[in-house]
């Protein structure tokens, strides 16, 4: 039986839309507080105004997760408000699915910073207030992509499979924090994701997707796991998609 999250606090990045919008809700609906980051502020207070009458708090903390200050910042604000965060999920991604020899190295810098830079800084920062109290849960939500390699995403999967990496080494590190580490894996998820650089919007494939809330009922479904139970990867994909 799942528990619930009431009294718990959790940190969701790129909150604004997609996976990390319908994960918030999610959490919220099994009774969290919230804390909510992404860069578009107008998007954040939307989702605010959906949470004001559920009776759970939120704090809207926009800033830029690939940069240093805004951070250390946005957990400071998490911290001053709700005194802990009990949840972080690293939700923030971003993807460019074309051949390697067409991928500038501007894209090839922008997914590192989005997709790896973020993961980095606020699990660094995240993770100090959970050994405070020896309690919370990392939840990355990698891809389908971070398991696999896929011809055409060559740069993506790097990303992907280095949050694998991180992931895997700090489920052995923070064990004794009484930590819990979990990746989420998805394939193919219908949102605005990728579109214009390898998907485009209106194809009929993307009906065969997962959809977002998919991924968050996955995603709900580790954060409120009875605490001895551990759950250290959920792989999801569309049941019209090849795993290769």
């Amino acid at each position: 039986m799942l528990r619930s999250l009431d009294g718990e606090v959790a940190l969701v990045t790129g909150a604004s839309r997609g996976i990390g919008r319908a994960v918030a809700l999610r959490l919220v609906r099994q009774g969290a507080d919230l804390v909510v980051t992404a860069r578009t502020e107008e998007d954040l207070s939307s989702l605010a105004k959906e949470v004001e009458g559920t009776g759970r708090k939120i704090l809207v903390a926009p800033g830029d997760a690939t940069k240093e200050q805004d951070v250390m910042g946005i957990v400071e604000k998490a911290r001053e408000k709700f005194g802990k965060v009990d949840i972080l999920v690293n939700n923030i991604g971003i993807g460019a699915y074309k051949p390697l020899v067409t991928t500038t190295v501007d894209q090839y810098d922008e997914m590192v910073a989005v997709n790896n830079r973020s993961t980095f800084l606020f699990t660094r920062f995240v993770v100090p207030l959970m050994i405070e109290r020896r309690y919370g849960q990392i939840i990355t939500i990698s891809s389908a992509s971070g398991i696999i390699g896929y011809a055409n995403e060559a740069v993506y999967c790097s990303t992907k499979h280095a949050q694998v990496g991180m992931m895997e080494a700090l489920d052995r590190e923070l064990q004794p924090h009484n930590i819990k580490v979990c990746l989420v894996c998805p394939g193919s998820v219908n949102t605005y994701f990728a579109l214009g650089e390898g998907r485009t919007k209106g194809d009929p494939v993307l009906l065969d997707m997962l959809e977002a809330e998919d991924v968050a009922e996955a995603v709900n479904f580790v954060a409120a796991q009875p605490w001895k139970s551990m759950i250290t990867q959920v792989n999801l994909r569309p049941v019209a998609e090849a795993k290769y």
